[in-house]
């Protein structure tokens, strides 16, 4: 596969896309970005990678790090997350209080909110530094050290952080949180401020193309976990618009408000594209018309 030559034709596809959209607003930080940025990198399971446009230009990550955060919990407890939080599209917003009343407590999924703040609990739990442990993982995985937290995001999103809190202290007083919940916010949006390029991420996950074996060769995961891992990314990785990104690009992914999306395609590559303009969702504009392209010109989805 030439992908220097099919990213080129992706880029020039997804174009009239790129600044289309609305940056995440409700963070400051990212409010006044730039929208007329794209990149992308495919990461390819031999460990190489090409990309193109902006593709080595850090930005945040935001949710696509709850990908990640569900990888680590599941290496270092297996199933029993899963009595915390569930497997199911939400269908609703990504930050809903009314569906998490209605349920006691129990987030839908893993990538909403509220199982995200889940998630960084346990991780707390198991590492006592939920974050830290994020991070260094993912300069690991990325092969770049200089992989960091962005402390002006994170700050950004702590003081505007009331919705998240209010999904905390429900959730606690439901009894699904074992930490306190200043802690447990503290960690969630520093592991959301991480900075990384398209190169970074795409390399970061390329353990979930190759059935959970991390850039060194060692295993991170069994492959029933990553299976498990790709397929929630599937159906509830893009928020409420995952039957749409199943339909249009076929792959599991996680996006992040940041403009970020992470896409996997099982046993050949990663894929990470970035543009900073937002659909009503929360997902890339361009970003979606980007891996629309990728798979309709390479046939290579799930499906």
């Amino acid at each position: 596969m030439d992908y220097q030559a099919v990213l080129e034709e992706v880029a020039a596809t997804a174009a009239p896309q790129v600044g289309r959209g609305q940056p995440a607003g409700y963070i400051p930080a990212l409010a006044g970005v730039d929208l007329g940025g794209f990149g992308m990198a495919v990461a390819d399971v031999d460990g190489s990678v090409t990309g193109v446009g902006d593709w080595q230009v850090p930005f945040s990550i935001q949710s696509v790090s709850k990908a990640f955060g569900l990888a680590l919990v599941l290496a270092r407890d297996g199933e029993s997350l899963w009595g915390r939080v569930g497997r199911e599209p939400s269908g609703t917003a990504f930050n809903s209080l009314v569906q998490l009343e209605y349920e006691n407590g129990i987030p839908r999924n893993p990538f909403i909110n509220a199982g995200a703040l889940v998630v960084t609990d346990r991780l707390q739990s198991l590492t006592g530094d939920a974050s830290t442990s994020m991070l260094d993982f993912l300069c690991t995985q990325s092969g770049n050290p200089a992989v960091s937290f962005d402390p002006q995001v994170a700050s950004s999103e702590s003081e505007h952080g009331d919705r998240n809190a209010a999904l905390a202290y429900l959730m606690a007083g439901y009894g699904n949180l074992d930490n306190p919940v200043p802690t447990v916010l503290d960690h969630y949006f520093w592991q959301c401020s991480i900075s990384m390029s398209c190169r970074d991420l795409a390399l970061a996950g390329s353990f979930l193309a190759r059935q959970g074996v991390g850039t060194d060769g060692s295993r991170l995961l069994p492959a029933r976990d990553v299976k498990r891992v790709n397929a929630v990314m599937l159906t509830c990785g893009t928020y409420d618009a995952a039957g749409d990104f199943a339909y249009r690009v076929g792959l599991p992914g996680k996006s992040g408000v940041g403009g970020g999306i992470l896409a996997v395609v099982p046993g050949r590559c990663t894929l990470c594209v970035w543009s900073p303009g937002l659909d009503l969702r929360g997902n890339s504009v361009a970003g979606v018309a980007a891996l629309d392209a990728f798979t309709s010109l390479t046939g290579w989805s799930v499906f």
